[in-house]
């Protein structure tokens, strides 16, 4: 990937766009449609802090295409947020809705800050005023944000009652997902990333033949995603034997148990020293010879660098981009069948489509009813991406980009363009 690509992530969502264009031979009109952002909101938000004095942040609110349904996507709190960052996950959280079938389109926001280096009360007041800022574009049947990088439950709770207050002082928990259970959110939705990934390995082993009991599998990132993940690999007979968090990469090849490492990373923070491990580096566990890889750290981790040099059948991303484009093509070529993070990591989304609709009826499911509908869902999914794997000739996620777009577009030329 180029610097340039690298740096502003909007450029790489238009040269996926343009290529996906290509092979579908998508209408030109709707193709200058799909490439911007139908909404770009920049707000300013004063916020007194603790020490009496006033800053000022910087906060986004992109909503890309909702021709399928309502806006959806997280709200991120990071020093490094930028416009394009925003505008280009938008895109992708668009394809991400439409790959799993779920009447949403995509949208993304952010606020340039330093969370780590805020007290609690500071960061209420900067998402209630963020809230308060963005409370005219966002809704229960127009825009529903969610958590994303540094933010969780309790920032949802402060944006839901901000909104609730000033739209007509009673409890609108439609506007939001990710909440805490006691306020309207879902069981399973801890898991469903991890959930929804295992779904789709099951059934990638399935078309490559290949037994899951004879499967052994290595996690890079021992995260929520990369716990809930290996965990449940497991449970369908798979062997991890080697795994990686930000302190330490460690292999055993005789196997770990998944849940004695949960145990060990929650008592001691990290996986480093875990008993009956070697260190390995975070490159050789890249490398190492296994069934299944699933990274579930951070993006462009497999590289033209490691690419030819990863030895595994199927790649599952519970990561957001972890494969450059050129490795992809490698990978490719080399026989690897990679299940994109669009398609495998849309567990989250999927399950926060679940929380959205019972909030509206006010109707709350078991959470063996959340986990079969997403594993009907994921398997679906799976199966039409496969497809059109096949159907167009070329690598998975090409594939799956191609058809959301194509789901999109047809949602766009139903509806026509009016006024």
């Amino acid at each position: 990937m180029t610097n340039e690509n690298k740096d502003n992530p909007y450029q790489m969502a238009l040269k996926q766009l343009d290529e996906t264009a290509k092979i579908i031979n998508l209408d030109k009109g709707i193709h200058k449609i799909l490439a911007k952002p139908k909404r770009v909101l920049t707000v300013s938000l004063p916020v007194k802090m603790d020490d009496g004095s006033v800053e000022v942040f910087t906060g986004f609110r992109s909503q890309h295409n909702d021709a399928r349904g309502p806006f959806k996507g997280g709200i991120r709190y990071h020093p490094q947020v930028t416009i394009e960052e925003v505008m280009a996950l938008s895109m992708w959280m668009t394809w991400k809705c439409a790959i799993v079938g779920i009447p949403l389109g995509g949208g993304k926001g952010g606020i340039i800050c330093d969370p780590k280096k805020m007290s609690n009360g500071e960061l209420e007041r900067l998402t209630r005023r963020y809230a308060y800022a963005i409370s005219d574009i966002i809704g229960p049947y127009t825009d529903i944000p969610a958590p994303d990088v540094y933010t969780g439950g309790q920032e949802m709770a402060w944006i839901m009652d901000t909104y609730s207050t000033l739209k007509g002082n009673y409890d609108q928990p439609g506007v939001i997902t990710g909440k805490p259970i006691p306020i309207g959110g879902s069981l399973g939705r801890n898991e469903a990333t991890g959930r929804g990934l295992s779904f789709t390995v099951r059934e990638a082993s399935k078309r490559q033949n290949i037994s899951m009991k004879d499967a052994t599998v290595v996690v890079q990132g021992f995260g929520n995603a990369g716990q809930f993940a290996a965990q449940l690999v497991e449970e369908q007979g798979a062997k991890i034997i080697a795994v990686s968090d930000t302190q330490a990469a460690i292999i055993n090849k005789n196997g770990f148990s998944a849940n004695e490492l949960i145990k060990y990373k929650k008592e001691n923070n990290t996986i480093k020293g875990f008993p009956g491990s070697s260190e390995i580096s975070n490159d050789e566990l890249l490398t190492t010879e296994c069934t299944i890889l699933i990274p579930a750290a951070l993006e462009n981790q497999i590289t033209s660098e490691n690419a030819s040099r990863i030895k595994t059948k199927i790649i599952a991303e519970a990561a957001n981009g972890p494969t450059t484009p050129e490795a992809d093509q490698i990978l490719y070529n080399n026989g690897v069948l990679v299940i994109p993070d669009v398609l495998a990591n849309s567990g989250g989304v999927t399950v926060s489509y679940f929380e959205w609709l019972q909030n509206l009826r006010r109707e709350y499911w078991k959470e063996e009813e959340v986990n079969d509908r997403l594993d009907e869902i994921m398997t679906r999914a799976f199966k039409e991406v496969y497809d059109a794997h096949l159907k167009y000739n070329t690598n998975m996620r090409t594939a799956s980009i191609a058809l959301a777009v194509n789901r999109v577009a047809e949602a766009i030329q139903l509806k026509g363009i009016w006024p």
